[in-house]
């Protein structure tokens, strides 16, 4: 019997959607391919009682498409489009210069950033991941498919969110695939609580994604352009075109909407609050309750912001290479030129402000009170600037594993079916066997044992989640 195949495309002249869907039929077989147009995304193979049941199948999968708006096109016809990024025209700031400390080039313009005391991590356009120490010295270096989207921490997890629709779990050696998002998705923002990770694209719906992968609710907002998505244990609150939007945590239920005036662009929150920055060169705070507690000025579109110390300080950058700080009443204390670009995302740790920029830098800001004072009447430090190595091989993201017989340091996990999915339990004693683990889907293998550095339980309870290196026991 010859294959049935039904090739589909949505392709908005605004560059909202440019996403196919095939469908093929084979006798009681059914293959799905979907992805952005130009690229071979990702496939899923299912198989049916009978050739009727799978062409029934097959026919509700198209029809649900076509309402959506897909049509019945020509595979090759339309061209690959790039991948929507932030436009920012970065003019040059007419502030006083800020005390940059040192100055990491990392050679295109970088969205992702993280700071803790151990590491200063950037991610780029071109891929590329670095992990600086606090004086700016190369430690690590990794690279993924794609442009660099942004890079969340989970506890004691770090993520990076990538534009080939995949989040990488940066813990271990090389970079794993921790979640997939489907490809015509065209993902804005993440953000990531307790292995649940919240998820804003261009269209303004909000998606929430379980640790086994699997979507848990997904809802529109009445706006467009997601910049903004924060995770809470309560909620989550989604920044668009609207304003701001929070979500019960569980079941996607809509606990408020506030209007913003302006497109919200970035986001931060504190345990408490909620800081939004527009297009209208406002910086919002809500309370999680969803009131306005106070609106900051700047002087130019904000397309990042932090605070420090619980919102005692609050920090915004705008899209004229220029970086701001209030305090918490809303009062300007000052407003200086990064001299290096206008920051994408930003965070501050230690009496010192991280930029990631325009220009592809990693920016380490003295933002303590006597060297923005001596920066304002002129006195500098001497700016150290680093230039990425070109040397040093980068990690890359691989299914391969390492293979190991010794299971005397680690924790052993094993593969198993359960109702059709590839499933994880650890087999190690001291540990509930009921209790599912969150585990790459790329290397599952149906009877494999694993070797894992650790194995630990999820701050709600009910799963595990590993961490560090995964090695295959043979």
């Amino acid at each position: 019997m010859a294959d049935e195949k039904t090739y589909l495309e949505l392709s908005e002249s605004d560059g909202a959607a440019h996403k196919f869907y095939e469908v093929i039929v084979n006798d009681t077989q059914v293959s799905i391919r979907y992805g952005r147009i130009g690229d071979t995304g990702q496939s899923q193979v299912k198989t049916y009682p009978t050739p009727e049941k799978a062409k029934a199948e097959a026919t509700k999968k198209i029809n649900e498409k076509v309402k959506k708006g897909y049509e019945h096109a020509v595979m090759g016809m339309r061209q690959k489009r790039s991948v929507t990024r932030r436009q920012i025209k970065s003019d040059r700031s007419t502030a006083s210069q800020a005390p940059v400390i040192w100055k990491f080039n990392s050679g295109s313009p970088a969205f992702g950033i993280f700071i803790d005391n151990s590491r200063c991590w950037v991610g780029n356009e071109a891929g590329q991941i670095f992990a600086l120490s606090d004086t700016g010295i190369v430690h690590n270096q990794l690279r993924l498919p794609d442009g660099v989207k942004c890079i969340v921490a989970d506890n004691g997890w770090l993520y990076a969110g990538c534009d080939d629709g995949k989040v990488y779990d940066l813990t271990g050696k090389i970079p794993r695939v921790a979640y997939e998002i489907a490809p015509d998705v065209n993902i804005f923002w993440l953000d990531i609580k307790d292995a649940i990770l919240g998820v804003s694209d261009d269209v303004g719906n909000v998606t929430t994604i379980n640790h086994e992968d699997e979507s848990q609710w997904a809802k529109k907002s009445s706006g467009e352009s997601g910049w903004m998505v924060r995770c809470d244990e309560i909620g989550v609150y989604h920044g668009h075109s609207d304003g701001v939007t929070m979500y019960d945590w569980e079941d996607g239920k809509r606990i408020w909407n506030q209007k913003t005036r302006g497109n919200v662009l970035f986001g931060w929150q504190e345990e408490s609050t909620i800081y939004a920055g527009t297009s209208q060169s406002l910086v919002y705070c809500f309370t999680k309750n969803g009131e306005v507690s106070t609106i900051y000025q700047c002087d130019a579109p904000v397309f990042s912001c932090a605070t420090a110390q619980e919102g005692k300080y609050v920090f915004a950058g705008d899209n004229c290479s220029s970086i701001y700080c209030f305090n918490q009443g809303g009062d300007r204390l000052w407003k200086l030129a990064t001299g290096c670009g206008s920051a994408f995302s930003m965070q501050f740790l230690n009496n010192r402000l991280y930029i990631v920029t325009t220009d592809g830098s990693l920016a380490c800001i003295d933002a303590s009170e006597t060297a923005i004072q001596a920066a304002q009447s002129g006195t500098l430090p001497q700016t150290v600037n680093i230039q990425a190595p070109t040397t040093v091989a980068a990690a890359v993201p691989s299914n391969t594993l390492e293979t190991t017989s010794s299971a005397t340091q680690g924790v052993i996990v094993e593969c198993f079916k359960e109702g059709g999915q590839l499933r994880i339990r650890v087999v190690s004693p001291g540990y509930n066997p009921n209790w599912k683990v969150q585990f790459p889907r790329d290397i599952r293998s149906e009877g494999a044992r694993y070797l894992v550095e650790e194995v630990r339980e999820s701050a709600r309870g009910g799963f595990y989640r590993t961490f560090g290196d995964i090695k295959k026991l043979v």
